[in-house]
């Protein structure tokens, strides 16, 4: 049974988030706030975290909280769900690691279905594959069995929304790929604000490893796409 762990200081949010996961055969864990859930993630981590940003006194408590969690596990999948939904807080959650950022406005079952995209994400990587898991594409190596990404050999950390982005594009090198279709692709149910979020978070780990690094180009009102520019240069 997977676990999820709901952090959100208002007992009655917190009490019907759990009851419907719950419905849906999860074991849930809840907490308060920011220093509670740490203290029980560091003596074990659950499957899956959704976060308010505003913890109690804490008006980014959500944030430091999503901080301190990646520096535990790169590959946790986090949720903030949360009433501030203007595009600075969502961008700053995104950058953050959250691999989705969620109005509390959303439908009860459009969440559920974004939670399970995410588990389902991971369970296709875990599952033993015949095929060969090493894709390669000039400098890039996706390792999918270990849910790895090296660049020039160098490993990268990323999310798992970010490993199945990369993957999506990197695996059809050359094509345009649309929202729809890199959602389609990374089985992932996102908006447009999110991918170009996660988009630009991409980049720049990438820019932060190799200054030139240029494989991933937006084509204006249709996607984006990566090129394999060392392959062509060599």
């Amino acid at each position: 049974m997977k676990r999820i762990a709901i952090i959100e200081d208002e007992k009655n949010i917190r009490d019907n988030y759990a009851d419907l996961m719950n419905r849906h055969g999860y074991q849930v864990d809840c907490y308060e706030g920011r220093l509670e859930a740490m203290q029980a993630f560091q003596i074990r981590l659950p499957d899956l975290a959704i976060i308010d940003v505003g913890l109690g006194d804490e008006y980014d408590g959500g944030f430091l909280l999503c901080q301190a969690l990646r520096t535990l596990s790169t590959t946790l999948p986090i949720i903030f769900l949360t009433a501030r939904d203007n595009d600075f807080d969502s961008i700053s959650g995104l950058r953050l690691g959250a691999d989705d950022y969620l109005s509390k406005d959303i439908g009860l079952e459009h969440l559920m279905v974004r939670i399970s995209a995410l588990f389902r994400r991971i369970e296709v990587m875990q599952k033993p594959n015949q095929q060969q898991t090493i894709l390669t594409r000039g400098k890039l190596t996706i390792d999918s069995d270990r849910m790895q990404i090296y660049w020039a050999k160098q490993p990268l950390d990323f999310t798992v929304t970010e490993f199945w982005i990369i993957y999506a594009l990197a695996n059809r090198s050359g094509t345009v790929r649309n929202r729809q279709q890199l959602m389609q692709d990374a089985n992932m149910v996102v908006d447009d604000n999110t991918i170009t979020s996660h988009i630009k978070r991409i980049r720049k780990k990438f820019i932060h490893l190799d200054a030139t690094f240029n494989e991933i180009t937006a084509i204006y009102g249709m996607g984006y796409r990566w090129d394999i520019t060392q392959d062509r240069a060599s």
